[in-house]
């Protein structure tokens, strides 16, 4: 068996947002008609395997640090992981896919500008969003179930989570929003008088490269989105890529800079609290959570500032915290 959090696949994505496959003569687009055989081929979540982690990096990110990032995080996580701070996550045994993309450009107004725009295209008139989202619902119809019987106290599912870096961030919302119209992406079933079963437990957007309100002004289905657990953002006024050049390149500041403004549900405001501090249950159990990591992410110079600086303890204790609280 594959040592547990050690096991990353990785898909990468054309600037039109297709998918790709390595083959002989170089990369090239997976057909439509085999999107799932592939996923079958490449990704089946692992038996060993208690939470599925899918991860999407941000701006100025080449293949290799995008992996190097995951790595770190991983560890970071096994590093933090106790049961008994996290009781209910025992065992803590994560699988990750890797989602990468085309996303370096000049560290200047113009290049963010070139990157923000071929995000937005990705996962709008590109097909980011509904591979991805093709993606979560191929997971979510291979994994455990964990909503199986007893629904409380089931230790034998697997449990998916999002995260998300700077514009990785939008391509993770998108997905998710455009799976929420259309139903049989994430294979659903009929929806019950309650509601649509739940496919994604947790999402967690490390410093969010979008507008404070996109949440209310573009991303309004995510309130009834196939999302069990909460949209966590954070923030750091450290961040220069989300403040300084967010607000130039469109006049306001974004989430990760300023945390999230107005949403289509409340937001709980919370501060990033130290590994060793536990979260309290009501502040992460809303639909939208803004987290301030202001005294927390602080590292980075030059264009971007602590944009980049979401690789702490303190990141990891809040992914283990969600973890947890999925059970």
């Amino acid at each position: 068996m594959t040592t547990p959090g050690t096991d990353i696949r990785t898909i990468d994505l054309a600037a039109d947002g297709w998918l790709l496959e390595d083959t002989v003569s170089g990369p090239r687009p997976v057909p439509a008609n085999r999107l799932d055989d592939h996923f079958a081929e490449e990704l089946a979540p692992p038996d060993w395997a208690t939470d599925l982690l899918v991860y999407v990096h941000g701006w100025q990110t080449t293949p290799e640090s995008a992996l190097d990032a995951v790595r770190r995080l991983l560890t970071l996580t096994a590093a933090q992981y106790d049961p008994a701070v996290y009781p209910r996550l025992t065992p803590w045994r994560p699988w990750t896919v890797l989602i990468r993309w085309p996303s370096r450009s000049l560290p200047s107004l113009g290049g963010y500008r070139r990157i923000r725009d071929r995000a937005h295209a990705m996962g709008t008139t590109g097909h980011a969003a509904r591979v991805i989202g093709r993606l979560l619902g191929y997971l979510d119809t291979h994994r455990a179930d964990p909503a199986a019987p007893p629904v409380l106290a089931n230790r034998d599912g697997q449990y998916l989570h999002l995260i998300g870096h700077s514009f990785g961030c939008r391509f993770l919302c998108e997905s998710v929003q455009w799976a929420a119209e259309e139903p049989d992406t994430l294979g659903w079933s009929t929806p019950e008088p309650a509601g649509r079963p739940f496919t994604v437990d947790s999402m967690l957007l490390l410093q969010m490269a979008a507008a404070r309100d996109v949440f209310a002004s573009r991303f309004t289905a995510l309130a009834e989105a196939p999302l069990r657990g909460p949209v966590v953002a954070t923030y750091s006024q450290h961040d220069r890529a989300t403040g300084f050049w967010h607000l130039r390149a469109e006049k306001r500041a974004g989430v990760g800079h300023a945390g999230i403004g107005t949403a289509p549900a409340p937001v709980s405001a919370i501060r990033m609290l130290p590994p060793w501090k536990p979260y309290a249950s009501a502040d992460l159990d809303h639909r939208f959570v803004s987290v301030d990591a202001s005294e927390v992410y602080v590292r980075g110079g030059g264009p971007a500032g602590a944009h980049s600086d979401h690789l702490r303890p303190e990141t990891a204790h809040l992914l283990l915290s969600l973890a947890d609280g999925s059970r």
